[in-house]
Order: C-alpha cells, then structure tokens, then sequence
C-alpha cells in the first residue's frame, strides 16, 4: 500500500481530523488514536486504527504521547490553538524531539487571527468563506450542504492533502513541519472555481439564478410522479438536445437554451413533463440517451447500483454492515478493503501499544493501576 511504514498519531477528536486519519489508514498508514481516559467512543472514523486511552492531565499520561510521537512521521490533532502547547506536547517540544515529524494542526478557523480561538462547526466556516451566500434557492437563506463541504473537503481532504505534501519535501530536507489546515481556507480554495466563474459570466445573478445553482432548467432536479426525484445536468448542447428528446420536446418549439428570461418557464415546463412519470420510467427512458439525467438514491439504493458494483464503491462486512471502500483507486498500492472494525472502544489497544513502546511489563502496570491510561478489558486496578 502507498503509505504502508508510516506512523501516525491522532489526538482524538470529531469527523474531519478522524476522517483524515482514516484516510491515511487506509492507504497503509498506522494510525494509533490518543483517546482521553473513559471517554465513550462518539467516532466511527476508526477503521484500521488502534486505540490507546491516556490521561493528558498526568505528565505520566503526556510523557506516553511524547514517546509515540518519537517514533512517528505524522501527528494530527483538532484542538483549539495553544491547547496543545498547554499540555506540553506543542510543535516546538515534539520537533525537537523528532525533527522529522510531520505536525498537522486541523481547525475551523486556523492557528492565528481574531477567531482562531473561537469555536464553529461547517456552517460558520461556510459562512465566513463566502461560499455559504452561494449555496440555495432564491428567494430562500443560503442552505448548507450537511457538513461535507467545510468540514470534511475543505478540512480532513486539504488537511491530508498538506501532509502527503510535506512527506514529499521531507525526502529532500529530511524535516518535517507544521501543517496549519483551517476549514474556512480549505473551503475557499476549493471555491477558486466559482470567484474565478464571476469574471467568466457564469456567476453573475443572485443565488439561486445562475447557471449551477437551480437557476437554470437544464441542471436542476425534479420531482416523480412516485414522489422521487431525477438530477438534470444538461449543460452542453450535445447533452441537452438529447434531454429535450427524452423529455419528447422539439427543440424549434422552444425558446434557446441560454435564454436566461425564459428559464423560469422552461423550468416549469420541464417540471410538468417529469411530474407525469415514476423514476424508474423516467430512468429507462435515459438509459440509453447521453443527456446527463440520473435517479437520485437514497443510501441504501446506491449500493446496488450496478454501476456502484461494478466498481466496488462498498463493501459489506462480515455483520453485514456497508463499509464505503477508499477513493482514489491506485493500480499497484491501493487502499486496503473495508474488512476490519478498527476501534470498537477507547483504550482498545492500550497495552499493545505500551508494549510496542517498549515500556516494560511492570511499568505498564503501575500506568494501570494509577489510571494514567486505561485498558478497555482491563479497567482500574485490574492484572494484565
């Protein structure tokens, strides 16, 4: 695998620095989780990683962390600037240590500025971008897409994104450096495309009335006549003349495809023409026509599409859970298949991993018994 021989520690946190981890694991990375004492596990980004449970409050509890990030190339960690540093366990401390370590900081807002110390979630990072004002209807406020966007495009992809760029430097400098991953400029520059659309045309009507925001009747989704929807993207004329035939319009009865004043009424036109059929009519009907019209599926639905299959998006697990399978595919070091549960509880691995430490066996107690880290079979004051 393509990251196989990496070490990376991951300071526990929720959805974005987890769902980085888990793409570094799985693509070959050994990805250990420092979960906080008895904490419940409230993650499910945890295939292929291990777990050990430790008390940051104890320098004890810290020096473990110390010696993990000794020995690794990468360490992420999601916590408000200046937190780290307050444990001891900031840049300075563990590059000195490990001048190789790749130092990745994954935030809202970033390391500096006014609201670096202020808390958010994807929404106000969306909000603060200027990508929010662009995401909705009109006439309606700015609807944020779940959480994708900010957190997990512009926060755990960037964020993975600067460390595979720093291990690339670091085979020239032999050291490694801080990542500073904000949310807020992730999405941004993920933005590049529609600020830059502005200066093209494409972007120049409120929300809600250009080109790719439900604006125009050829990239919109309408309702079935079964209460289910079909997504319309037929933005090139070679697409679009092929909608128009599925939809059994002649396209010299109607006005021209870029008429932006007709829009509302071709959108009303077309809405009429899909509310007469059931998806699954309206599917046949475009199966064989190149015209960029698909049913939209619920979860469960997309993992038997045939062509979901076909390329082997998921993969169900031995308790018959869905597992999403990693993306991108590479031809000789792929991302290894979804057939392991990764952390079932917090401190799952604990004294596993003290051992691959090398802290010897009585020392490993004495952490135990003085519940600096937990064992989940072996809680407080238990034996190994």
């Amino acid at each position: 695998m393509a990251l196989r021989g990496l070490k990376v520690v991951e300071m526990a946190g929720l959805a974005p620095a987890p769902m980085a981890g888990m793409i570094l694991a799985d693509f070959g990375a050994s990805v250990v989780r420092v979960d906080k004492k008895n904490a419940p596990l409230m993650d499910y980004l945890t295939r292929h990683k291990r777990s050990i449970a430790v008390d940051l409050r104890h320098p004890e509890g810290v020096g473990v962390v110390h010696r993990l990030c000794r020995t690794a190339d990468i360490l992420i960690e999601p916590y408000r600037p200046g937190v780290m540093e307050k444990l001891g366990l900031g840049p300075h401390e563990l590059l000195e240590k490990n001048p190789r370590l790749i130092y990745s900081r994954l935030t809202g807002f970033g390391q500096t500025g006014p609201l670096s110390h202020k808390a958010g979630h994807d929404v106000n990072y969306l909000a603060i971008s200027g990508v929010l004002s662009m995401l909705g209807r009109s006439n309606q406020p700015p609807n944020p897409p779940i959480n994708l966007l900010a957190d997990f495009a512009g926060g755990s992809a960037m964020c993975v994104l600067g460390i595979l760029l720093a291990l690339i430097e670091r085979n020239t400098s032999q050291r490694g450096q801080v990542v500073d991953a904000a949310m807020v400029e992730g999405a941004t520059y993920l933005n590049y495309f529609l600020r830059a659309s502005k200066k093209m045309g494409i972007w120049t009507e409120p929300r809600g009335h250009n080109l790719l925001d439900s604006g125009a009747p050829f990239y919109e989704v309408y309702t079935t006549s079964d209460g289910r929807y079909m997504a319309v993207g037929a933005i090139e004329p070679n697409f679009y003349n092929p909608l128009l035939e599925g939809l059994g319009l002649n396209e010299d009865d109607l006005p021209g495809q870029m008429d932006i004043q007709k829009w509302p009424e071709m959108k009303q036109k077309f809405a009429e023409i899909f509310a007469t059929k059931t998806q699954q009519q309206w599917t046949e009907i475009f199966s064989d026509l190149d015209a960029c019209v698909q049913p939209v599926l619920d979860m469960d639905e997309a993992v038997t599409h045939p062509h979901n299959v076909h390329r082997g998006m998921f993969q169900r697990t031995a308790s018959d859970d869905v597992q999403v399978c990693p993306a991108p595919k590479l031809s000789r070091t792929p991302g290894r298949s979804t057939d392991t549960a990764g952390v079932l509880n917090t401190g799952q691995h604990t004294v596993e991993i003290l051992k691959e430490l090398q802290y010897p066996q009585k020392e490993i107690q004495q952490l135990i018994d003085g519940e600096i880290v937990i064992q989940y079979k072996h809680i407080g004051k238990s034996r190994l």
